[in-house]
């Protein structure tokens, strides 16, 4: 039955709308034709509200507890179960109809099974729906006090609490069988013995070597390059597309066998069996980067992000917002783990750079870098002390970054310095001046160090960058 303002028990609820004053809300995580329908009865506005009180949502599980939400990928996942739920409250709360059962969303469901099979507890779960239903009831109290007709508040506040509890008590209980359903499933599934198999090897626990690679179909013995795939835009179909795109990916890069398993809905582990000798087929001989500026570009993509076919002779087999962090090459089981980890460090790179990085890193571009952002406030201080002004999170500065980091790499030639930038000699020459004026100390006596700053200056970008501009740092000496 389709509500309209007329004879909608809560009218208030069309006039929702976000504070003009909160920064812009955030885009929705529904799919387009959920936001479509409820655009339909609602308007846009309330479907606006819904959209920014659904990412609060997402926000307050996440501080509450961090294990469902943690990582770029896995918040998204969970703010379209919250955005799901805020909208299909706000579609109750103008049904006429007061015997309407509470539907459970689809896209809510999806976040739950994904805990499944990721093994976060059950009482996490539903830690995270008591806590989504305090703040989507004051977020709801707030916005009917401000809202609703003072003769009207009353019933109002009694409906949206008796309506709320209802939905709650039924999300809880389909959320719980459906994550025991998914459960049940994911340790019965091959699938799951792979992924315990696959975990006691990431942990060192002792195993026969032969009986595992059997049960993997995948040789342990051999030459590993490990690859991490993850969505930041998760849809229904994510898990299938990463996993193909994982393994097409590593066999292009040359492993003619490969290993992928899926580690929830938007995140997938991947190795590659690399069978071609060291000289022939490593990482960094597929890696490029784009020397000259900070963004890294890995596996024939350019900085732009297009597709180059010299290296693999065809387009990428990923959509937008699909990333892969490569390992190195190693050998043999603790190989397999090493590469793994190696991967694990791009990924912390990757999403502390997002905008700066490519959609595929390999861990040769940023292996400096990951080992100083092991620490990363600080690597800040460190960054702050060496650079001085010069570590402005700014244009100009980063364009003189740039060239000093060239200049330096370079062996201080201007000629090759500027035939990399495509400037005049006299341009580097000025560049390279303000660049030590800015730094506040002579590079000569702390080279090593400034190099440092600059190579994480580049790959890192505003993660380890000041705004506004520093103030100078410690007085250095040139002995």
């Amino acid at each position: 039955m389709t509500a309209h303002r007329g004879d909608s028990p809560s009218e208030w609820i069309f006039r929702l709308a976000p504070d003009p004053a909160a920064p812009a809300a955030p885009s929705p995580a529904s799919s387009a034709q959920g936001i479509a329908e409820a655009t339909a009865r609602l308007g846009p506005a309330p479907v606006a509200w819904g959209v920014t009180v659904g990412h609060e949502l997402a926000d307050a599980i996440t501080r509450e507890v961090p294990e469902l939400g943690g990582t770029p990928a896995s918040f998204e996942t969970l703010r379209m179960g919250t955005e799901a739920a805020t909208l299909h409250t706000l579609l109750l709360l103008i049904d006429p109809d007061p015997a309407a059962e509470p539907r459970i969303p689809e896209e809510s469901l999806l976040g739950d099974r994904e805990f499944a099979r990721r093994r976060l507890g059950l009482d996490k779960v539903l830690r995270g729906i008591r806590v989504a239903q305090g703040v989507l009831a004051r977020a709801l109290m707030a916005a009917c006090q401000e809202l609703a007709a003072p003769a009207e508040q009353v019933r109002e506040f009694r409906r949206v609490v008796d309506l709320l509890f209802a939905f709650m008590d039924a999300f809880s209980s389909r959320m719980t069988a459906e994550y025991s359903a998914e459960h049940d499933r994911w340790l019965t599934s091959g699938a799951a013995a792979r992924e315990e198999t696959v975990r006691a090897v990431l942990d060192g626990q002792p195993l026969r070597e032969e009986a595992a690679s059997e049960l993997l179909a995948y040789r342990l013995e051999g030459r590993h390059l490990a690859v991490v795939a993850w969505c930041e835009s998760p849809t229904a179909d994510t898990t299938g597309d990463l996993q193909r795109a994982a393994g097409e990916l590593l066999r292009l890069r040359g492993c003619a066998a490969t290993l992928v398993v899926p580690v929830g809905r938007t995140t997938v582990w991947a190795w590659g069996d690399v069978h071609a000798a060291p000289s022939d087929r490593t990482t960094s001989d597929h890696a490029t980067s784009d020397r000259t500026g900070s963004g890294l570009t890995a596996s024939g993509r350019t900085s732009s992000g297009r597709t180059s076919s010299d290296r693999t002779s065809g387009t990428f087999p990923y959509a937008d917002g699909v990333r892969f962090a490569f390992g190195a090459v190693r050998t043999g089981v603790a190989g397999f783990r090493r590469s793994h980890e190696d991967a694990q460090h791009v990924v912390r790179v990757m999403e502390l750079n997002p905008l700066g990085t490519a959609p595929a890193v390999d861990h040769a571009e940023v292996e400096l870098a990951a080992l100083l952002s092991a620490d990363l406030p600080s690597l800040r201080r460190f960054v702050h002390d060496e650079l001085g002004a010069l570590a402005a999170d700014t244009r100009q500065a980063d364009q003189l970054r740039q060239t000093l980091r060239l200049y330096l790499r370079n062996e201080r030639g201007l000629t090759a310095t500027a035939q990399r930038l495509h400037v005049a000699r006299n341009t580097v020459t000025y560049r390279v001046k303000r660049a030590q004026e800015l730094l506040g100390h002579d590079v000569t006596g702390r080279l090593p160090e400034v190099m440092a700053a600059l190579e994480a200056t580049r790959t890192l970008g505003p993660a380890v960058l000041l705004t506004p501009p520093p103030s100078p740092g410690p007085v250095r000496s040139a002995g």
